[in-house]
């Protein structure tokens, strides 16, 4: 009867310590949650109460595991295994809490600074030292429980002694890992580009959506996302629209008649300004900027509080711009002349007064001085001659 009831109490007795020791901590951090509503943090420490869980258990069974006599012929296996569990729990819970205090201090740190620029610089320093606390944990725990088998303590002396040569060789292979590592750790640190910046690389514009240790992922106006390795923006150009602020100029260029109504279209961009909700009222203009023999070209120039709305803002501007040209002031449209040109003056300077005086327009002939007359003139009198004759 002992050999039965000495591992039920055991086995039985940490489960139930386990469950009544996590449930009572839970209560703890809903009361703290519910008592202190201005930080996050208790209610973020609940996430860990699996590992925190699985760390008791792991631990009475590991401590009292030798006092149940159970599968006493696997003693050093099931062991071993409680001591896997446990080391694999422990990493599992203090990433948790450090995930908890981090992401509390950067909600702090939002609510406390209105810029958005710094609040997304911390953003993205606080996700990169997250993974890299992961990754440190993680690998410590990884060791921990390799150490705990015999035959890895025993390399662990020759490991050592070649550590330089396999550093060596570790590094020549990895070496574009560790520069995008040491890359993802200068553009944390060193504010070059943040989560939610708008940037333009290789052609593309997007948003910034992820940085990690290796790579860096931006997503694009049209849904896609763009992965490069985070080196590409330690060693070449990019645009970044949102470093030192999120406002931008936009520019919309209009190529019409060069009878436009420039005055009326500069009046007419401010009406349309003060009805949009994406202009944020601090400049606009609109100025002839070119020529051309068919047209010229006006350029408007708006502005706006970020990306986005400089977006909206510009196609709003064009399409309402020629919407009303197309309705009010049709002829500032180019178009195609398909008029006759106007004759230049003759010589003596009298064929366009007498142009004008016989239909109101000067004619061809009318540019010949009268004392030469045009080679379409004989054509035309011979042409009048001939059906006089005939008739």
């Amino acid at each position: 009867m002992e050999n039965v009831l000495r591992p039920v109490i055991v086995v039985g007795g940490s489960v139930v310590l386990t469950v009544l020791v996590g449930w009572a901590t839970d209560r703890l951090l809903r009361k703290a949650n519910a008592g202190h509503p201005e930080t996050p943090l208790w209610g973020l420490l609940r996430r860990g109460s699996i590992p925190y869980q699985l760390v008791l258990c792991a631990a009475l069974l590991r401590g009292s595991y030798d006092q149940a006599e159970l599968l006493e012929a696997h003693q050093v296996a099931v062991g071993r295994t409680l001591t896997l569990v446990l080391i694999g729990s422990a990493a599992w819970l203090v990433i948790r809490i450090a995930g908890a205090v981090v992401e509390t201090s950067y909600s702090r740190y939002a609510r406390a600074h209105r810029d958005p620029a710094r609040v997304r610089r911390v953003r993205t320093q606080v996700s990169l030292i997250m993974r890299v606390v992961s990754a440190v944990v993680g690998v410590v725990a990884a060791s921990a429980m390799l150490l705990t088998f015999p035959a890895m303590r025993t390399a662990g002396t020759s490991l050592l002694a070649s550590a330089g040569i396999l550093g060596i060789v570790a590094g020549v292979a990895a070496q574009s890992t560790l520069s995008n590592i040491f890359a993802g750790l200068q553009i944390a640190f060193g504010d070059m580009v943040r989560i939610g910046d708008t940037v333009v690389v290789n052609g593309e514009w997007g948003t910034v959506e992820e940085i990690t240790l290796t790579f860096l992922t931006v997503r694009t106006w049209d849904e896609r996302r763009i992965t490069m390795p985070v080196s590409y923006f330690t060693s070449q150009p990019f645009e970044n629209w949102s470093r030192g602020g999120s406002q931008m100029t936009g520019i919309v260029y209009f190529h019409l008649d060069h009878s436009a109504p420039v005055e009326a279209m500069r009046d007419k961009l401010r009406d349309f300004l003060r009805e949009c909700p994406a202009w944020d009222g601090r400049a606009f203009g609109l100025q002839v900027t070119d020529t051309t023999p068919n047209t010229m070209q006006v350029r408007a120039l708006v502005t706006a509080k970020d990306a986005d709305d400089i977006w909206t803002l510009r196609v709003t501007v064009r399409e309402r711009m020629i919407r009303w040209l197309s309705e009010a002031h049709p002829y500032a449209l180019p178009r195609v002349n398909t008029a006759n040109a106007v004759p230049p003056p003759s010589r003596n300077g009298h064929a366009w007064a007498d142009g004008a005086a016989r239909g109101g327009h000067a004619s061809p002939e009318d540019s010949v001085p009268a004392t030469h007359e045009s080679p379409e003139g004989r054509m035309r009198k011979a042409y009048e001659s001939s059906r006089t004759g005939r008739g």
